[in-house]
């Protein structure tokens, strides 16, 4: 016999921990977008009082989403997608550019960022695809088609200058790597990662000489599997040509400010000057952030009590920033509470998607874990300086109507999922 082992429909803690996210996060906003002086919470010409009215829709939202059959989502997963794919293109005849990035629609007084939305849905193209399958993705056909559900809206975000959405779409790797994508994919790229690093951090050179002392130990420590001499000369030349590559892509691809956000973490450049010339014009925000967080030290200021916060030292910092907030006014107690409860949501996401009865929803499930885990990851990291400056909102926390709105529908179109399968005693 087979019963519902949760008295409610919908997982009660995955529900409890968004909402107490959303309130915290729009507190930190109150707190980060005012004077210290508060009028009216419902001031729509403030931050803090369009966040509420964005908190409000929401309910809307999951409303919505919470009535539609869950087979609807996967029935049409391919109608969104398209939808979504074109909202992106028409980006290019009439959306918006605002700090340089091409990436709004601005409809009346409101503007809508599509690239938000595409995120969920190439959730659901991943899921339909790898579900249709029924096996693991194994073969280069199946490997290929779902490269180029990541690489359509990739691209197409790249090419309106919004370089932090387009890196999060790397978080459907992890994906992959559930459902059975072979480990040399994973040895590869964290392999090129550790070469781009070492051949910005210390040159071609020494790169090249690494690399070729790594390979020859290989090569005498794999006493019963010696690779060919073929092969490792191979890989050799390979690292060589990497090496060339990442540099001419650093310095003749990439934009002025960009390698500026790199050569400050990887302190490349030596010329004092030049260091202080870009901290003053890349990392202004950075080291204002960090001087708020630091000065929260254990307990930190208070609510609205935050010197920096309420002085508007960090710019935008109810955007982007929104965690030097956390910081500052809550001090190391709040900012560890708000991390614990952002890994208490992806590990009550990753256990339900392992308990889901069918694969379109297993999937799905790691999809948003993972979207959110890149978001969370990323968006703390360069906040405390740990990443270079890369532009994407904390989920739920940061300002914005549409972020707010996207993970939302990520977010509840899944707990929608979860609730149609049947547990069993």
């Amino acid at each position: 016999m087979q019963y519902n082992k949760r008295p409610f429909k919908y997982d009660f803690l995955t529900i409890i921990l968004f909402f107490v996210l959303v309130g915290f996060g729009w507190v930190n906003i109150l707190s980060a977008s005012s004077n210290g002086n508060i009028d009216s919470i419902f001031n729509l010409s403030l931050p803090y009082g369009k966040q509420l009215l964005f908190i409000a829709l929401t309910l809307l939202l999951i409303s919505g989403i919470l009535a539609l059959e869950s087979k609807f989502y996967e029935r049409f997963s391919s109608i969104i997608y398209i939808i979504s794919m074109l909202s992106l293109v028409g980006l290019f005849i009439f959306g918006k550019n605002v700090n340089g990035a091409l990436s709004w629609y601005a409809i009346g007084g409101i503007t809508i960022q599509p690239s938000e939305f595409a995120k969920f849905a190439t959730a659901l193209a991943i899921s339909k695809h790898l579900s249709d399958i029924q096996t693991s993705i194994g073969t280069f056909k199946d490997q290929l088609i779902a490269v180029l559900l990541i690489l359509i809206p990739s691209l197409l975000i790249l090419l309106q200058n919004d370089t932090g959405s387009t890196l999060v779409y790397a978080s459907f790797l992890f994906v992959f790597f559930r459902e059975g994508l072979q480990k040399i994919y994973l040895i590869v790229g964290f392999s090129l990662l550790i070469l781009s690093i070492l051949t910005l951090k210390y040159g071609i050179v020494i790169t090249s000489l690494t690399s070729f002392s790594i390979i020859l130990c290989i090569y005498f420590l794999t006493i019963n599997k010696r690779p060919k001499t073929l092969v490792l000369t191979g890989s050799f030349v390979l690292s060589t040509l990497i090496a060339f590559s990442v540099k001419f892509f650093y310095s003749d691809i990439l934009k002025p400010h960009q390698q500026d956000r790199i050569s400050i973490w990887l302190r490349l450049e030596k010329d004092p000057e030049i260091v202080n010339r870009m901290k003053r014009d890349i990392a202004y925000n950075l080291n204002e952030s960090e001087k708020a967080i630091s000065s929260g030290d254990l307990l930190g200021r208070g609510f609205m009590q935050g010197t920096r916060t309420t002085g508007k030292f960090v710019p935008e910092q109810h955007t982007d920033y929104i965690f030097s907030t956390v910081g500052e006014e809550w001090g190391f107690i709040g900012s560890a509470l708000t991390v614990i409860m952002f890994c208490a949501l992806l590990l009550r996401i990753i256990y339900l998607s392992e308990l889901q009865k069918n694969q379109f929803s297993r999937v799905y499930g790691y999809s948003v874990a993972s979207i959110l885990f890149t978001h969370f990851t990323i968006n703390i990291g360069m906040v405390m300086g740990l990443i270079p400056t890369i532009g994407i909102p904390l989920p739920f926390f940061s300002y914005g109507g549409s972020g707010l709105w996207a993970f939302t529908i990520l977010l509840f179109v899944f707990i929608k999922l979860d609730a149609n399968k049947v547990n069993e005693w």
